[in-house]
This record gives structure tokens, C-alpha cells and sequence, in this order.
């Protein structure tokens, strides 16, 4: 029997004052007319402990805004993009001037069944992190694939800003040459300035090392420029552990557009998703400020080195001129294409080189052509 039931019993059948009955059972006066009174009114059912739920809740989630942060959250997912409550919360501010906290967002998308436990998982507090404290203190670059709606294999170019992850390149080719890494930096550093340093991997289109010494084109083009290239430690992709990270940002977004049929169409998804990764994601490693936020928010790096003059490159080339009166060359990585005349087609000739003077021979000596190397320009038309 429960005390309610004993206090009752003792007023109502045993006939004591509702007062010398909560002094003997050491409970408050005002309990034992309580009591009384809701068993008058219902009975031993009465008697029966009562939710303290309170009947309203001035704090709770409009049911309007719980269906947009549900809406949100489906659309984010549905397009490929980050969908968590900072996020929601933030595309939520921005469509109603305020939003619930983040971490009430979490408990009603957990409540509809949208967060699914993971307790496996390492917590991101054991993580160490490595982070340049200057925007365009370091730039990570790389190179990823993708694939056309025809089939076609297409590499992405992306270079990041260590500090703030701002996007500051990425641009589709069939395949990416030295020369074309040279020309996405100079394309970044129009726009947010030059890096202090940079930090590749070991790609053929990063480093000339392996192949047994001298410089590819971004390395000359660095090195003129007093900016630090440093690459990674072989097999080991945790060095470049943004950049490797962004790319299966990027290809979840790309994953949910509808397949790009040209490279043309592609790169028009790459900069729509530029422009909404810097301005309107919110980045959970800068405090969920957008990429384009941190950026301005402090000083940026500039190279310290001093820029040094590229030693001049010497060296014979022999070739054959073909049918059209052409001769190649490969200078900074990049292949040119050299007029001597059709009335040579089928010659042999020797193309000695200094730098960015060249002249070309017969093998009996004669001087067939004597210019000066535009690197702009693929093709040296003859004058």
C-alpha cells in the first residue's frame, strides 16, 4: 500500500484530523488535503502519481521551423553537401534572421530519425591537428579523377589554402601537364595573392626528383618567385591531409548533380561548388565560419625567399622536321611547336639551345632559323 492510500484511510476510515494525521506520518498538511480531495473526486484511481509534465512549453521548437530544418536537411543531402546542425543552422539564419541551437537542431533530427549512432567512431578530440597560422602561409595542391557521363577519365587540379581552406583553384583537364599546374597558380595567385610556400606530393607534374634530378615547371616557376615547395613524404598522403580530404568533399557534391557531359560542363559544377564552398559552408575545422571568412580575418603570408634568377638551360636537340616544316621543342614542361620551312621537310637538323635563344642547323651546319623562344606560344611561327 502506498502512503497516499495509508493517509486517506487514516481520515476517512479511521476518522482523524487531517492534522494529527501529517504529524504522525511526518508529511505537510497541505499534502494530506490534497490527498483527500483527489480521492473524493476520483477514487483510489485518484490516488495514482501524476505526470509533472508541464501542459505547455514556452521554449519548444515551432512546429514550422522543425519542418524547415527537416526540409534543409533533405535538400543539403540530396545535393551532395555537408548537412549538419551547424550547417542547418546557419542556411537556417540566413532564411529566417535566427535560428535554434545547434545542438537543438541535432536532438529533433535524431528524434526524426535522420542521425544515425556511431559510437565506433574515433572522437575528433583525439585528433592532432596541423594548421599554418597565416592565410597564404602554405597552399596544398593535387591532382584527383573524375569521370564524364560519357565515361571519359578527367583529372581536377585543386589547390587549398592551409589555414582558412579556402579554395583557391580547381580546374578540369583531359590530363594535367606541368605546364598546366604553373598556369592554375598563376590563376589563383591573381586572385588572392601569392603563397609563402607550397605542398604537393611526389606527381610528375610537382617534381622533376625522381626522374633523376633538375626542376619541372612549377618548381622553376617557385623558384623565381622566392616561394617554398616542399612535398610529402612518399606513401604517406597525410602530409597533403586537407587537400586529400576536400576531394571527397568535392566528389560527393559532383556526385549529386546530374553527370556532367562535357569538360566544359564540368568545369561549370567546379565553380559553382567554389563559390558555394568559400562563401556559404560553413567549415567545421575554422569554428563554422565560411572558408572565405577565415581568410580575411587575419594578415596573409607573403614568400620570404628571395627570388632568384632561373640558371639558363643549355643543351643540343636533334630532330627531324616533318611534313609540314615543323620542329618540337620541350621547354618548363611544355611542348612547342617550331617553324623552319616545308621546303626542309624530311631534314635532319640540330637545335641548340641557351636558354630561351634557339637555333637551328643542318647537320652540315648551316643556320636554318635563329629566334628567341615566346613560352607563351605553342606554336613559333617562322617570320
Amino acid at each position: 500500500m502506498s502512503l497516499g492510500k495509508l493517509v486517506v484511510a487514516a481520515v476517512r476510515v479511521e476518522g482523524r484530523t487531517k492534522s494529527d494525521v501529517a504529524r504522525s506520518y511526518g508529511v505537510s498538511r497541505q499534502w494530506v488535503h490534497e490527498l483527500v480531495r483527489r480521492y473524493d473526486a476520483g477514487g483510489e484511481a485518484g490516488l495514482e502519481p501524476r505526470s509533472r509534465r508541464p501542459r505547455g512549453s514556452p521554449q519548444q521548437i515551432p512546429v514550422e521551423i522543425e519542418e524547415d530544418i527537416v526540409r534543409l536537411r533533405k535538400r543539403l543531402e540530396e545535393s551532395g553537401l555537408d548537412a549538419g546542425a551547424h550547417t542547418i543552422a546557419y542556411h537556417l539564419h540566413q532564411l529566417r534572421g535566427s535560428a535554434p541551437a545547434p545542438s537543438t537542431i541535432w536532438r529533433i533530427l535524431s528524434r526524426r530519425g535522420f542521425v544515425i549512432p556511431q559510437p565506433q567512431k574515433r572522437p575528433r578530440s583525439s585528433f592532432v591537428r596541423f594548421e599554418a597560422d597565416q592565410p597564404n602561409e602554405r597552399w596544398q595542391a593535387d591532382i584527383t579523377h573524375w569521370a564524364l557521363g560519357d565515361g571519359t577519365h578527367v583529372e581536377i587540379l585543386n589547390i587549398i589554402d592551409d589555414h582558412s581552406r579556402l579554395l583557391v583553384a580547381s580546374d578540369a583537364r583531359r590530363i594535367t601537364k606541368a605546364a598546366d599546374v604553373v598556369a592554375s597558380f598563376r590563376k589563383a595567385a591573381g586572385r588572392h595573392g601569392f603563397p609563402a610556400s607550397v605542398l604537393t606530393d611526389n606527381g610528375a607534374v610537382f617534381t622533376a626528383a625522381p626522374r633523376g634530378g633538375g626542376r619541372c615547371a612549377i618548381e622553376i616557376e617557385l623558384f623565381a618567385l622566392g616561394i617554398s615547395l616542399r612535398h610529402s613524404t612518399p606513401y604517406h598522403p597525410q602530409t597533403c591531409g586537407k587537400v586529400e580530404r576536400f576531394h571527397q568533399t568535392l566528389k560527393k557534391a559532383l556526385a549529386k548533380q546530374p553527370a556532367a557531359r562535357s569538360l566544359g560542363e564540368l568545369r561549370s559544377h567546379l565553380d559553382w561548388f567554389r563559390g558555394y564552398y568559400n562563401t556559404e559552408r560553413p567549415h567545421r575545422a575554422l569554428g563554422r565560419r565560411t572558408p572565405r571568412e577565415a581568410f580575411r580575418a587575419r594578415p596573409v603570408a607573403k614568400p620570404s625567399m628571395r627570388g632568384l634568377p632561373i640558371p639558363g638551360h643549355y643543351r643540343i636537340r636533334q630532330d627531324k622536321i616533318d611534313g609540314h616544316g615543323l620542329v618540337t621543342l620541350r621547354y618548363n614542361s611544355r611542348l612547342h611547336h617550331i617553324g623552319v620551312g616545308r621546303q626542309h621537310a624530311g631534314s635532319r637538323v640540330l637545335l641548340l639551345v641557351a636558354d630561351l635563344d634557339v637555333r637551328v642547323l643542318t647537320r652540315e651546319g648551316e643556320l636554318l632559323r635563329r629566334f628567341t623562344l615566346d613560352p607563351s606560344r605553342n606554336y613559333q611561327r617562322q617570320r
